[in-house]
């Protein structure tokens, strides 16, 4: 006797069910889970970029100028570059960068901008990696937030990110994609979700400055240039609590904590004691609306490589006087003495050269590593730290959260970098001494 056939509307929710986990977890294996390949473990984005780069060779220098000059164009052939000053700023600047993407690809003009830590370093080290890991990556974001997952962790994360950080629980998302993959992929979800209408501006501007920080691989080159991989496991847990702690604290003040916090799309309430039901059905909704997934991929490399082009001049440009007024005037040691309060009360005998490698970081993440490699363990770790806690710097982050929509000026964003450097050096350099008594 043959079984009776499924009807219609249970084979509808077997493929709805597939559709909400198939891509997921496909999602989640491309994003987030390292797998070791040639003795390198690393996520799987990560090798696709690497193979990328291997593949391109030397064409990946022109790749990354076709880029920038199309970045730079984008806002000409649009006609916003005049649209207020800072699209016109902006436009400048993009074109400069053409001009530094040249200089760096053809080794013309002066010898000082091709020291190894100048023009190689921002050319190799950053732009050609982001020209390809954003694109890459954008075309696997549709897996992780096209087909319901998104909606399903946040909702079952809600109780844990909206007290604390304000943010809905959707958010989380964004700071493990940022964490084991790069601030651009965090930053690329955060601009697709704000401009879905599923974050308020306040709610994207908390997630691109306090949880889009850099990823954990590069936190291993930040303890490498200090000598603490004799002590990774601590510092690897402490630098993410103190992380997300500062954050914590910044969402409660100005400017964020002013900023508007409408939302068209929230994120929907769990009643009391059914916050996995209403999980699971939210999850199933999106599923059953998801359009097909070569429509989403198109859409999300679109608006990837758009961001790509959007982010490059900037990152040569705005990273480039950056790090030339870090190395060659005396600005951020300046700035140093603003942040000596809060290393000079714990009695730091490297406190003046603590503050002004912090205040450096504002130029690039890097610079408190490279310039504090050789002080006392204390100083070092801190350092590390607050490489990683203070999260926006102008050789890379903060042009790509302009290049979004998230509604954030430098201003702003200044005075957030002011706050969260501020709150880890507060935190980070007693968390140094308590490592070293905790290790001998």
């Amino acid at each position: 006797m043959q079984p009776p056939s499924d009807n219609p509307q249970q084979r509808a929710s077997r493929i709805t069910i597939l559709k909400l986990f198939l891509p997921s977890a496909l999602g989640i294996l491309i994003f987030f889970v390292p797998v070791e390949i040639n003795g390198h473990s690393t996520i799987l984005l990560d090798h696709m970029v690497t193979g990328a780069r291997r593949l391109l060779g030397d064409a990946s220098g022109l790749y990354a100028l076709a880029l920038i000059v199309a970045g730079a164009a984008y806002p000409l052939v649009r006609g916003y570059w005049n649209r207020n000053l800072t699209e016109r700023l902006f436009t400048v600047l993009k074109l400069l960068g053409v001009i530094a993407a040249l200089m760096a690809l053809t080794g013309w003009g002066p010898a000082f901008l091709h020291e190894p830590d100048i023009l190689p370093f921002l050319f190799d080290k950053l732009v050609i990696p982001v020209g390809l890991i954003v694109p890459i990556g954008a075309i696997f974001l549709a897996l992780l937030i096209s087909f319901g997952l998104l909606e399903l962790i946040g909702v079952l994360i809600q109780p844990v990110m909206r007290p604390i950080w304000r943010t809905p629980g959707r958010s989380a998302i964004d700071a493990v994609a940022s964490f084991v993959g790069s601030y651009s992929i965090g930053l690329l979800i955060t601009n697709r979700v704000y401009q879905a209408g599923q974050y308020s501006a306040r709610e994207a501007a908390i997630i691109a400055t306090g949880f889009s920080t850099v990823s954990a691989t590069f936190m291993i080159i930040v303890a490498k240039t200090l000598d603490l991989m004799a002590v990774w496991n601590l510092y690897f847990w402490l630098t993410l609590l103190i992380t997300f702690i500062v954050t914590a604290v910044t969402v409660r003040f100005p400017p964020l904590s002013r900023m508007d916090d409408s939302v068209e799309d929230g994120e929907p309430e769990a009643e009391p004691g059914k916050r996995l039901v209403t999980a699971w059905q939210v999850g199933l909704e999106v599923a059953a609306k998801a359009p097909s997934l070569h429509r989403s991929v198109a859409l999300n490399f679109k608006e990837g490589l758009v961001m790509a082009i959007s982010i490059l001049p900037s990152i040569m440009s705005v990273g480039l006087l950056g790090l030339l007024a870090a190395k060659y005037t005396p600005l951020f040691e300046w700035l140093g003495w603003v942040f000596y309060p809060f290393v000079a009360v714990w009695g730091l005998e490297d406190a003046a050269m603590l503050a002004q490698a912090s205040a450096a970081g504002l130029a690039e993440m890097f610079l408190p590593a490279l310039l504090m490699a050789e002080a006392e363990f204390a100083a070092r770790f801190a350092a590390g730290v607050v490489s990683v806690s203070t999260v926006l710097f102008f050789s890379a982050s903060i042009p790509c959260i302009l290049s979004t929509s998230v509604p954030l000026t430098v201003g702003k964003m200044l005075i957030v970098w002011f706050i969260r450097v501020s709150l880890s050096l507060l935190l980070a350099v007693p968390t140094g001494y308590l490592v070293q008594t905790l290790t001998g």
